[in-house]
Order: C-alpha cells, then structure tokens, then sequence
C-alpha cells in the first residue's frame, strides 16, 4: 500500500499533518503517527490499515482521511 505524507482531513472535519510511520514493537504493524493542525500537543497513531481504510456514516461511506496534499 503507498502512503503519502503530508496534511489530511479527517471525515469528521479535524485536519492533521502526518509525521511518519512506525512500526508497532510486538506486531510490526505499520502504525500512522500524526499531528493536530490546531494543537501540535495532541500526537496521534493508528494503524495503517485503519487511517487509510473508508468509514460508513448514514448510509454514505467516506475516506476516513482525505489526503489534501
């Protein structure tokens, strides 16, 4: 799977920028580490699998991040 880094929008509206990718130390699982844009405290991580997998909301499924460049 290729992963571009870069700023992405979260389907619930929030915008992170991404730093890397991990690997997780038991499973070696890719892990997605990010960046709030409007608080750089706030450092998340998410399998890859999971930031770049869709979301079903409503009946309408979404990206669950949108890159935007």
């Amino acid at each position: 799977m290729k992963f571009k880094h870069g700023t992405y929008r979260h389907f619930k509206g929030h915008m992170y920028e991404t730093i890397g990718i991990a690997k997780h130390s038991e499973t070696l699982e890719d892990m997605v580490i990010y960046v709030n844009q409007e608080d750089e405290k706030e450092i998340w991580v998410r399998p890859l699998s999971m930031f770049t997998d869709e979301v079903t909301r409503d009946g309408k499924t979404f990206k669950r991040f949108e890159f935007l460049g």
